[in-house]
């Protein structure tokens, strides 16, 4: 396969955010001639199926003009689950009133807690801690933020 890292991001980057998502990771695994090419996306709501189905038709026919007839691979896209740490700040206003693990900065520390997220505006995130007390965060100081799962 004749495209590298850099030009299926570029391509991913392109079609996704002109779809309305964007990119949260992608992943290159195989060998030349039986390549997996893994593609996350997301959205400021949830991702469903067809979401998915959308942006693999899309990029598959964009991918399909820059390769060799010869190279052969697998696209999947897919949304990045609930397992995955958030990583812009537009995947949080899905998960208002939902619980976080969090690590963020402040000042030279390091603070984990878990926390339910109250209020996305701007560049400011707003949760409240189990003492019902309210930590306001800016989102480049957040380290890692993941939405805690509850079946209750």
């Amino acid at each position: 396969m004749n495209l590298s890292a850099s030009n299926i991001k570029e391509v991913a980057d392109d079609v996704i955010s002109n779809l309305g998502y964007f990119l949260i990771d992608f992943s290159i695994r195989g060998h030349d001639k039986n390549t997996v090419i893994e593609i996350y996306i997301d959205s400021e709501r949830y991702i469903s199926a067809d979401d998915c189905s959308k942006v693999s038709r899309e990029l598959n026919s964009r991918l399909q003009s820059l390769i060799q007839p010869e190279d052969n691979y697998r696209l999947d896209v897919s949304s990045p689950g609930v397992d995955r740490p958030l990583k812009f700040i537009q995947q949080f206003f899905k998960h208002l009133n939902k619980k976080f693990e969090l690590s963020y900065k402040q000042e030279a520390d390091t603070k984990k807690v878990v926390a339910r997220l109250i209020e996305v505006k701007g560049e400011t995130l707003k949760f409240l801690l189990n003492n019902n007390e309210e930590l306001i965060i800016i989102f480049k100081d957040i380290l890692r933020a993941k939405v805690i799962i509850s079946f209750s």
